[in-house]
C-alpha cells in the first residue's frame, strides 16, 4: 500500500490515465488530447491558502487558454463540496472559477500522480502541478508543501518555455522570460562544435551559445 500511495509519474512518459468526476461532469485524460493540460492539486476546499490560489489560477485561466492550455484542479473532496466552495468564492470574493475540479474521494488520481505525502497528510493532497502536453506526455512537475501558495507567473513561464523548446528545438536558460535569448543545444561531436562557432550565435564557449528566437 505504501508504494501505491507514493507512486511517482515519470517525466517524458505518458501521463497516468484517469477517468474522474469533476464539477463539469466526468472527464478522461484522453479528452484533452490536442491541448496542454495543467493539472493541480490542493489540500482541501474552504481553506485559506487554497482559496487564494483558486482566485489566482482563475486570473491566469484566459492567458493559459490562449496558449492552448486547459486548467484542472483536484482535491480529495466531494463534488458537492467543490460546488459549494465555488459558489462561496463567487459570492464572497466575486470570482468565477472557470475550470473543472476533480472530486477525488477515492484518491485514485492522487495516488497515480504521487499527490499523497504522509509526512504532510495522509488524507489530503499536497500542492502539486503537472504539465501534460498535447500528446499526453508528462513534461514537468512542481511540488509544494501545504503551507506555501503557488506563484502563477512561474506556471505561465514554464508552459511558454516548454512550448518554445518544442517549437524551436532549443533550451531556456535560468531566469528565462519570453523574448529573452535561448540556449542552443550543445554539440554532439567535433564537427558540430567547429561549425557552431561560425553560425552567428552568441557563444561564451563551444558548449554555451545563445540566440534570439
Amino acid at each position: 500500500m505504501c508504494g501505491e500511495s507514493n507512486a511517482m509519474p515519470i517525466l517524458g512518459e505518458p501521463a497516468p490515465d484517469f477517468e474522474a468526476l469533476t464539477t463539469n461532469g466526468m472527464v478522461k485524460l484522453s479528452d484533452f488530447k490536442g491541448k496542454w493540460l495543467v493539472l493541480f492539486s490542493h489540500p482541501a476546499d474552504f481553506t485559506p491558502v487554497c482559496t487564494t490560489e483558486f482566485i489566482a489560477f482563475s486570473a491566469i485561466a484566459d492567458e493559459l487558454k490562449s496558449l492552448n492550455v486547459q486548467l484542472m484542479g483536484l482535491s480529495i473532496d466531494s463534488v458537492h463540496s467543490h460546488l459549494a466552495w465555488i459558489r462561496n468564492v463567487k459570492e464572497k470574493m466575486g470570482v468565477d472559477i472557470p475550470f473543472p475540479i476533480i472530486a477525488d474521494l477515492d484518491m485514485n488520481v492522487a495516488k497515480k500522480y504521487g499527490m499523497i505525502h504522509p509526512g504532510q497528510s495522509s488524507t489530503a493532497a499536497i500542492r502539486a502541478v503537472f504539465f501534460i502536453d498535447d500528446k499526453g506526455i508528462l513534461r514537468a512537475m512542481i511540488y509544494y508543501p501545504l503551507t506555501a501558495g503557488r506563484y502563477m507567473p512561474e506556471i505561465i513561464r514554464l508552459v511558454k518555455s516548454l512550448q518554445a523548446t518544442d517549437k524551436y528545438g532549443v533550451a531556456t536558460p535560468a531566469n528565462w522570460q519570453p523574448g529573452d535569448k535561448v540556449v542552443v543545444p550543445a554539440p554532439k561531436n567535433k564537427a558540430e562544435m567547429d561549425k557552431r562557432l561560425s553560425e552567428g550565435y552568441e557563444c561564451k564557449d563551444w558548449y554555451l551559445c545563445f540566440k534570439k528566437l
